[in-house]
């Protein structure tokens, strides 16, 4: 066993995370979702999610008996809803052509929807104990400034060389535990920002501690202007309180969501509902903005009280009258069940 993975399993025994709720019972379907969900999200959002998501669906073959809807409405509020439609194509995989269980082969289970080759590495080394490096976010932070690599982690040679240094500090014992204390020591001590050098076990050893270089490693990308668009959401309700929704399609963002109509402007906002319901007026709701990782979007609801709706709805598949009570139900865009969830008492008729 390197020094490197000795020292930090010994800062692991006495520091680490043991009770996050993947790691009781640590079966493969536990982290593998604990894995994907954790994808650009941290241990503190992810749990109540995990929780909720096991508490439904427990095995990996509830998962893939799953409606879609089902599945999306426990994703709702994560963001990057394509992780969610990827784990339930992956988990219907697996009943057809692994008996319902995630492959013990690494290339079977890299093969699979939505699994990479550092997640197929972290299902391998903490549900099998088998030697696979491991490299998310966490892990490229602590590698990158560990060894003084310079350039950005998602360029291809310096993500080479970080996987070629891996693989070399995974050791064949402990795998699992390893592999939770390098996330671990990424997650709560060599931190992107303010990192506490001096609580870390590698400080001695480290590139960017000694040479002072911890605000510079790792290599930012290089930054783009974020663009801003914009939106019109028509919110048509109902006498009886249902609210219009429409599944999006399977391009762009919020694939194949339940999400509001969208109009370009109030002028096409006012034709698009007309063809949906009979209505009488509007009302402007505040508008807001939802960053997204490529752009903002510029949001402007707008509120059609007392709507009737048209018969021809009931001929949409993509179309559904669904009473807010129940939009929990669903897999909505969080910005569009917040602004549901939020809105004001119907008028008096």
């Amino acid at each position: 066993m390197t020094s490197f993975a000795s020292h930090l399993l010994a800062w692991f025994d006495r520091h680490g995370r043991h009770d996050l709720p993947w790691q009781h019972p640590r079966d493969a379907y536990r982290v593998w979702l604990s894995e994907i969900m954790l994808q650009q999200t941290q241990v503190v959002t992810v749990i109540p999610y995990f929780q909720r998501f096991v508490t439904q669906l427990p095995t990996l073959r509830d998962l893939a008996a799953a409606d879609e809807d089902t599945v999306l409405a426990l994703w709702s509020g994560l963001g990057y809803y394509r992780r969610a439609r990827f784990l339930h194509r992956a988990a219907q995989a697996c009943v057809e052509k692994h008996a319902g269980e995630l492959p013990r082969d690494f290339d079977a289970l890299a093969a699979l929807p939505g699994i990479g080759r550092s997640t197929a590495g972290a299902i391998l080394a903490q549900a099998y104990g088998l030697k696979f490096p491991i490299l998310d976010g966490n892990v490229k932070r602590v590698l990158t400034r560990y060894h003084g690599i310079a350039g950005h982690p998602g360029e291809r040679e310096v993500e080479k060389q970080l996987w070629q240094r891996a693989d070399a500090h995974t050791p064949a014992e402990r795998t699992a535990d390893y592999t939770q204390a390098i996330m671990d020591l990424g997650a709560t001590v060599c931190v992107r920002t303010r990192p506490a050098c001096a609580m870390c076990p590698m400080h001695s050893d480290c590139v960017a501690y000694r040479d002072n270089l911890t605000a510079q490693l790792p290599t930012p990308k290089p930054g783009k202007a974020i663009p801003t668009r914009s939106t019109t959401m028509l919110i048509l309700r109902d006498i009886d309180g249902r609210v219009l929704l429409q599944r999006r399609g399977e391009q762009g963002v919020w694939s194949g969501l339940w999400s509001l109509p969208e109009a370009d402007d109030t002028d096409e906002a006012w034709r698009k509902a007309q063809r949906h319901a009979r209505i009488d007026d509007a009302q402007p709701l505040t508008s807001f903005v939802h960053v997204f990782s490529h752009y903002r979007l510029q949001i402007q609801p707008l509120l059609f009280d007392g709507a009737t709706a048209v018969h021809a709805i009931a001929d949409n598949a993509d179309l559904r009258w669904y009473p807010i009570s129940e939009l929990l139900m669903l897999g909505l865009p969080a910005p569009v069940r917040s602004l549901l969830m939020a809105l004001p008492e119907p008028t008096a008729l």
